[in-house]
């Protein structure tokens, strides 16, 4: 007998994530916070009402293209010319670093208890989950205190998106290497040839709705060609060049965020998709896939020194980055902080390394923790140090 069970999980999903995130704005908390308690609460850590099935899965991963998709819709290359050099060394010295830190603080915890080839895998993997950066809550700290617009401002967004790139290359890189057999120089040409191909591909489609955008306007049917490219992208790259979906989808916004006018008809219309059905089913999954019952004592001190080393490896990465590029101790800093959420692009790596196997269930909670825990005190860190810039200009002011 065909069990219906599915609409009844998608029905408390959809009205459980919507009341915990509506919760989580009332207390100032990012919404993604509330959403991922669903799943937790829901899941098997507690009440084990919400389980995994093969219609969630599926789901999620749609939910999980969709937003990626829109990741690449959002990017500002102005906003990235504008800031250029800095954003580069920033974004480059902000990856290094946690890259190193997160590879190291797996390696000392786990070294003896995997094979030689895993432990390497693995251990990269966890650095590359610390590389991710989401700044939507910087962005809306900043905003609230006026200083958006600002060259730290808009050095954080820059920095933002060039190291999510990094990390989605790097995922890419360290998951085609779970294939049994696999031969590094056919990974590595396989990962050339999908930037090749998506160059030719974009140079094509762009022009193709420049066309679109004059002859249709803001039609439905321009949305829909949009959301067809973005799921075609993500497949070929799965499927023909062994390398994440998630890697095309966002190519495949970065491919149309400069389609001035249509770009932003097409985000309105995937939004309404997604945050309406796809993503809140993607972070419910991710808070049901996160049991923290019987969590070890060995477990517990990882997650503890992987949140100190995500808080630190931002802030004296990137710091260093923005210090390099001739920002004033203070500017520094507020940048360092400014990078430290981590975020849905963290869940988004975490998800993917978990699928690919490089890294085991009982580890997952630790990723989720981290990523609720540096996502709530960005804002807190980010105001205090700003606080902190301003009442030294106001003393300096005082003294002379």
């Amino acid at each position: 007998m065909e069990s219906y069970d599915f609409l009844l999980f998608v029905a408390i999903i959809l009205l459980s994530t919507k009341i915990f995130s509506l919760l989580s704005r009332k207390v100032n908390m990012p919404q993604v916070v509330g959403a991922l308690l669903v799943g937790v609460l829901l899941g098997p850590s507690c009440l084990n009402i919400l389980h995994e099935t093969d219609f969630l899965t599926k789901s999620a991963e749609i939910g999980v293209i969709f937003l990626m998709f829109l990741a690449g819709l959002d990017t500002d290359f102005d906003g990235l010319k504008a800031t250029g050099k800095s954003s580069v060394i920033i974004a480059f010295v902000g990856v290094l670093i946690p890259l190193g830190s997160g590879f190291l603080t797996y390696y000392l915890f786990f070294h003896g208890q995997r094979p030689d080839t895993m432990i390497f895998l693995e251990s990269a993997f966890v650095g590359i989950v610390l590389t991710a950066t989401s700044v939507s809550i910087t962005v809306e700290t900043l905003r609230e205190m006026g200083k958006l617009k600002g060259k730290m401002g808009t050095s954080i967004l820059g920095a933002a998106i060039i190291d999510d790139i990094l990390g989605i290359i790097a995922l890419t890189v360290i998951t085609s290497f779970t294939v049994p057999g696999v031969d590094i120089m056919v990974v590595l040409l396989k990962i050339l040839l999908l930037f090749v191909f998506i160059a030719v591909c974009g140079f094509f489609v762009f022009r193709l709705f420049r066309k679109l955008e004059i002859v249709y306007g803001t039609k439905r049917r321009v949305a829909i060609y949009a959301v067809a490219f973005c799921l075609l992208l993500s497949y070929i790259s799965e499927v023909y060049f062994g390398v994440a979906d998630i890697t095309g989808a966002y190519f495949a916004g970065l491919i149309l965020c400069n389609v001035t006018e249509t770009k932003s008809y097409i985000a309105s219309k995937i939004n309404i998709t997604s945050y309406m059905f796809f993503t809140p089913i993607f972070f419910a999954s991710i808070g049901i896939k996160t049991v923290i019952t019987g969590m070890s004592q060995e477990l517990i001190l990882f997650t503890l020194a992987l949140l100190i080393v995500a808080i630190l490896s931002k802030i004296v990465g990137c710091g260093l980055g923005a210090k390099i590029c001739g920002f004033s101790n203070m500017d520094s800093l507020a940048i360092g902080v400014g990078m430290i959420s981590r975020g849905e692009v963290a869940l988004i790596v975490a998800q993917k390394g978990e699928q690919a196997g490089l890294i085991s269930p009982t580890l997952f909670p630790a990723i989720v923790l981290v990523v609720i825990v540096t996502t709530l005190i960005t804002p807190i860190l980010l105001k205090a140090v700003v606080y902190m810039k301003e009442q030294k200009q106001v003393d300096a002011i005082v003294a002379r």
